[in-house]
């Protein structure tokens, strides 16, 4: 074993993919709100030969948030972060998902700052839906940046009655991965660390095929058929994604999102509608 600690936060395809790819050699802390989750993706991967230690986590609270850190420092040098835990438009309430998606990844980049080792680096599993449309205006987006992260969902631009759909705070929340992920590239920096997001397109894992199957499907399938790459994305596409900005290659690489979407945005961007 290396001494070094993964933490892989969200226990879904995502998280247990990018655990079985990077998790080899390491200590493993999966983490996830659902015991029933974490319990079945850690004899999964524990099967497989992974050192995994379990642990539950609600990502919205802060002092919960922060004892994972602390666990994770605890453990060993804390190398790599990864960030897949959220909720989508059809499993939850705008204010959840604003909850969720945004203050969670906040707090996550916020208690892993102090803790990441030298030479480490963090992901944050963002949304393509964070580049399809432009959900706040600059001064907006300079707020979702650098807003306190205890006063983030306290912005007037977010409150309960402004923001009600759940698609709409799911926007805004992937918009705001972005802008947190940007800003806190300073603070990982001063460490020596690097951090960054993701941006899947429509993957193949069971909250992607909800999203196919509910309001917004039909439109989704469309962005897939006008897309370069004309199919779903896998676990294993985000994973090897997450692999490449985590590793030695991608050393220069800093506050920035990485689109891994098949080719949905670009089509999306450049599509003429019809006359």
């Amino acid at each position: 074993m290396s001494g070094q600690v993964l933490v892989v936060i969200g226990a879904g395809g995502m998280g247990e993919a990018v655990a079985r790819r990077l998790g080899p050699g390491r200590t493993v802390l999966l983490a996830d709100i659902g015991e029933h989750t974490l319990q079945r993706a850690e004899q999964v991967l524990a099967g497989e030969g992974l050192a995994v230690q379990p642990h539950v986590v609600d990502v919205t609270s802060p002092d919960s948030v922060r004892a994972l850190a602390a666990a994770a420092h605890a453990a060993g040098p804390v190398a790599q972060v990864v960030h897949t835990a959220g909720l989508s438009p059809v499993q939850a309430s705008a204010a959840a998902i604003l909850a969720v998606d945004l203050l969670g990844v906040a707090l996550v980049l916020d208690a892993f700052a102090p803790v990441i080792a030298p030479g480490g680096a963090g992901v944050v599993i963002s949304s393509m839906a964070g580049h399809l449309t432009d959900p706040v205006n600059p001064e907006q987006a300079y707020a979702l940046a650098t807003t306190p992260t205890e006063h983030l969902l306290e912005l007037p631009f977010l409150a309960p009655e402004v923001v009600t759909d759940p698609g709409a705070a799911y926007s805004i929340a992937k918009r705001g991965n972005h802008l947190r992920v940007m800003a806190a590239a300073a603070a990982w920096g001063r460490r020596g660390a690097r951090v960054n997001s993701i941006s899947p397109g429509v993957i193949s894992t069971p909250m992607g095929q909800a999203e196919l199957a509910g309001p917004a499907g039909e439109m989704m399938r469309a962005m897939i058929g006008m897309s370069a790459t004309g199919r779903l994305g896998t676990s294993g596409d985000i994973a090897a994604a997450v692999a490449f900005l985590l590793g030695p290659e991608a050393t220069f690489i800093t506050g920035t999102d990485l689109t891994v979407d098949g080719g949905v945005v670009a089509a999306a961007r450049l599509h003429a509608p019809s006359a």
